[in-house]
Parts: C-alpha cells; sequence; structure tokens
C-alpha cells in the first residue's frame, strides 16, 4: 500500500470494480443519503459531485437543485464514467454534466454552490484536486464529505472492517485517522460527526 495517492492504481482499481460498485455501495448508501442532506441544496443551485463514480448520488442532487439548477459530476476513470452516463440518460437528469477529468485538473465554468465527496479517500488526500474544487466555489459554499476512517483504538472488529474495506476501496491508508484534513484550512464552521460505529465520518463546512 503506498504512503499517496497513486492515480494509475486506482485507475486500474476502480477498472475492476465498476462492474459490481453500485452492489459494493449498497450497505453504505445511508451514508450517501445523509451527506446529501447536509448539503442542504435549494433550487437552482450548482453543485460539484467529485468523485462521482457510477452518478450514485446524481439522481437526488439533480432532484434537490430541480431543472433550474447544475450537477457536474467529476470522475477520472473511464469506466465509472460509462455507467454514470448510462444512469444520467436513463434517468433523464438534463441537469447533470459529467466530466471525465482527475479532480486536480477539471474545468467547468462558473462557481459552484456545493460540492460533495463520497467515498473519496484518495482526492481528499491530494491538496491540488481540494484547491481546484474549492477554487471553484463561491465563498460560503457548502461542503460536504464522508467516507472511512479509523475508529477508536478499542474498536478492534470496526477497525478491521474499515482496514478491509480500504485494501480494496482506496491506494493508501495514510490519514485515516483525519481523511478530512486538507479541506479543514479552507472552509468555516467545520464540523465532523461519525456513523456506523465511528468508522465512517461525516465532515462538512462552508468555504472561507
Amino acid at each position: 500500500m503506498n504512503r499517496h495517492p497513486d492515480r494509475e492504481a486506482a485507475l486500474a482499481q476502480y477498472r475492476r470494480r465498476a462492474p459490481l460498485y453500485d452492489f459494493e455501495l449498497l450497505a453504505f448508501e445511508p451514508v450517501r443519503q445523509r451527506a446529501i442532506e447536509a448539503l442542504a441544496l435549494a433550487p437552482g443551485d450548482c453543485v460539484l459531485d467529485v468523485g462521482c463514480g457510477t452518478g450514485l448520488s446524481l439522481p437526488a442532487l439533480a432532484a434537490a437543485v430541480g431543472p433550474g439548477g447544475r450537477v457536474i459530476g467529476i470522475e477520472q476513470s473511464p469506466e465509472m464514467v460509462a455507467l454514470a452516463r448510462r444512469r444520467v440518460a436513463t434517468a433523464r437528469l438534463p441537469c447533470v454534466e459529467l466530466l471525465e477529468a482527475p479532480a486536480e485538473s477539471a474545468r467547468w465554468h462558473g462557481r459552484a454552490d456545493a460540492a460533495l465527496f463520497v467515498f473519496t479517500h484518495d482526492v481528499l488526500l491530494r491538496e491540488d484536486a481540494v484547491s481546484n474544487v474549492v477554487g471553484h466555489l463561491r465563498r460560503g459554499a457548502r461542503v460536504v464529505a464522508a467516507g472511512l476512517q479509523w475508529a477508536p483504538v478499542w474498536a478492534l472488529p470496526v477497525n478491521l472492517f474499515v482496514f478491509g474495506a480500504a485494501l480494496y476501496s482506496v491506494t493508501t491508508l495514510a490519514a485515516l485517522d483525519r481523511p478530512w484534513q486538507r479541506l479543514l484550512p479552507h472552509l468555516d464552521d467545520f464540523e465532523v460527526g461519525t456513523m456506523l460505529a465511528g468508522g465512517v465520518y461525516l465532515a462538512s463546512g462552508r468555504v472561507r
């Protein structure tokens, strides 16, 4: 396991996982729902779904911003983007735009009102990715992140689960004690809560 995120390893990992990804994430849907609710989106908002994967969050985000809003999904894996495009077409979500690009180099027009990071550990460890996303948000924009983290040391069964899940889904175990740490300098009103016995975090704040 690397000390830093490995893009090529991540692309290979998600190439393998893409066909079963939705099934693998099924147990974590309550986490996704809580994260989307924490964004407190309003009709007409523009929201970024960073590392959108197969687009599991896109229908709920599109419903929250309405036909006058805008949802931008950012994903570097071609296999995942292909499945996200299929989801968008099937659900008929004209307000959704998909960008096949790494989060650190993705470009889009205008500044967004909110950003969502759901199970995007590698992305959140890249300062260039975090800076690029935050740099395209308006002042006061809501940012919400959720993902795996180490539970307290006494919660051995939870940490064994986190360890196994992380080996399968990230390219580095670095910073699992504070996965959200690179967001912190960019945000005010920062809060971190936990779910699933402490093995999952839910962090939120507003852009300074």
